[in-house]
């Protein structure tokens, strides 16, 4: 894909939560154009037909789109607390006298947009939006004021859950994003200033746009393009057909300034469905994988591999005990389509997986040295099962089982959860090791799964987890929440 020379800026005010900048204009240069006269000749003669009105398809109209959606858009305002000094960096005052230690604390605000996506107060908004907040208020369209609380986020397609308490509010409708079409006109509505929603007008330009703008491990961008006019403060804004149907959220701008040049970027609406589902109901997202490294078929892939048809996704990779592998995929083949929908490029596979939960079953239409296959798989999570994670468990990186009473018996201990298997989190981090049992958490005695879940949740800053391996020897480890 070819990058974009200039910045890609997140569209939010704010110090320190918001991704980008605000740059404000202040001369506007004037160009002045000369008419001139336009001179016919008189050879040869051209015959010119009139226009017809009839013919000209009209611009549509976005008034009752605008109506329906307005009210459902809301301004967040944040507060963050970060610790540092205001004051100018000097060089020669840290080589005489070293960094100053215990910086002040102090506050910065931020600000964006959200969108009302039930009537009982949930808002889905961007995570670089509330990222990081110690106080949110929103205020809606009719300029009353809520705190607001961060139900979940998920980094990895920069989306957030907040709610406020509230009934009866005007929830925004979900539309198809994959009914989406290039070249269809589209709403672009945000409340930037705490004043009232604004709307812009344009089309879509195109869709499944990566844009190399989320550092997160699992990121999915798979963006629609638009050159809707959205600029800092509409991030986590609505994006809305002509039928005022959520389509997506405002996330990102592509510019040099800061400010809107003609690029703007959003997450499409059925990514947004499933990401707020999951935050509501877990906390966390549910993340389900196929377990293949995965490349763009370019020109030179192509002819390496003697691939005529570059529409499609390369597997260069298939990971041990993974959804692809158990599935019978292998190095070499070509993923097509997903549940009968064809996938053209990696973000788009990566969007479409990500619609799914572990335990989902998806068909895969792939082809293998020029013949097209058909493979049914289970997606599983990144702990390599098909349930869903608990954000707590998640958290360790860990899958946990009950100890049996063998165990037990042999070790000498009343209870205690067992790590049946480790993948990258903060237990692994600490130097876990699979088999370990926790035995205790901060003193108290863990019986049970759930009951190590309970406690994880009503934690807050340090952990000291303590327990036995089979071998009989005990350690300890401590980490932050």
């Amino acid at each position: 894909m070819k990058k974009f020379s200039h910045n890609i800026i997140t569209a939010s005010l704010g110090a320190a939560i918001a991704l980008g900048g605000f740059h404000l204009i202040n001369n506007l240069e004037k160009e002045e154009t000369t008419k001139k006269p336009i001179v016919v000749s008189e050879q040869p003669k051209i015959q010119l037909s009139k226009a017809s009105v009839s013919s000209a398809k009209a611009m549509p109209t976005f008034e009752s789109a605008a109506e329906q959606t307005v009210n459902s858009v809301v301004h967040i305002k944040t507060i963050a607390t970060q610790q540092g000094s205001h004051q100018q960096y000097d060089p020669f005052q840290e080589f005489f006298f070293g960094r100053p230690q215990n910086l002040p604390k102090h506050e910065v605000s931020g600000s964006g947009s959200g969108v009302i996506i039930s009537e009982d107060g949930y808002i889905a908004t961007n995570n670089h939006v509330v990222e990081g907040a110690t106080k949110i208020e929103v205020t809606l369209n009719d300029k009353k004021t809520y705190n607001g609380t961060i139900i979940g986020t998920d980094p990895t397609t920069d989306l957030a859950l907040i709610k406020i308490e509230e009934k009866n509010l005007p929830a925004i409708y979900y539309g198809n994003s994959d009914d989406v079409n290039i070249g269809e006109w589209v709403l672009a509505v945000g409340n930037p200033f705490n004043l009232t929603s604004t709307v812009t007008a344009g089309i879509v330009s195109a869709k499944g746009r990566n844009i190399n703008i989320l550092k997160e491990d699992y990121a999915i961008e798979s963006f629609i393009q638009t050159d809707a006019a959205v600029n800092p403060g509409n991030s986590g804004g609505a994006l809305v057909n002509q039928n005022g149907e959520l389509i997506g959220i405002n996330t990102a701008i592509a510019s040099n300034t800061g400010s809107y040049t003609g690029y703007s970027f959003a997450v499409p609406v059925n990514m947004v469905k499933k990401i707020m589902g999951d935050l509501a109901k877990h906390g966390t997202v549910q993340r389900a994988l196929l377990g293949v490294q995965i490349r763009e078929i370019n020109q030179d892939l192509a002819e390496k591999n003697d691939i005529s048809n570059l529409e499609g996704i390369y597997i260069s990779k298939v990971m041990n005990e993974s959804s692809a592998e158990d599935g019978g995929l292998q190095e070499g083949d070509i993923i097509r389509s997903l549940n009968g929908v064809k996938v053209k490029s990696p973000s788009e596979l990566q969007e479409k997986i990500g619609q799914y939960r572990p335990g989902d079953v998806v068909n895969v239409e792939y082809e293998r040295d020029g013949e097209t296959k058909n493979a049914s798989l289970t997606l599983k999570n990144k702990l390599g099962t098909t349930e869903s994670i608990a954000k707590e468990i998640l958290f360790l990186g860990a899958k946990i089982g009950k100890v049996s009473s063998k165990e037990k018996k042999n070790l000498g201990i009343n209870g205690g959860v067992k790590i049946d298997e480790i993948k990258n989190g903060k237990l692994l981090q600490q130097g876990v090791k699979k088999g370990f049992i926790i035995t205790k958490v901060n003193h108290k005695e863990i019986k049970s799964p759930d009951q190590l879940i309970a406690t994880l949740k009503s934690l807050k800053g340090g952990v000291l987890i303590e327990g036995i391996y089979p071998s009989g020897a005990k350690a300890y480890y401590g980490f932050g929440i």
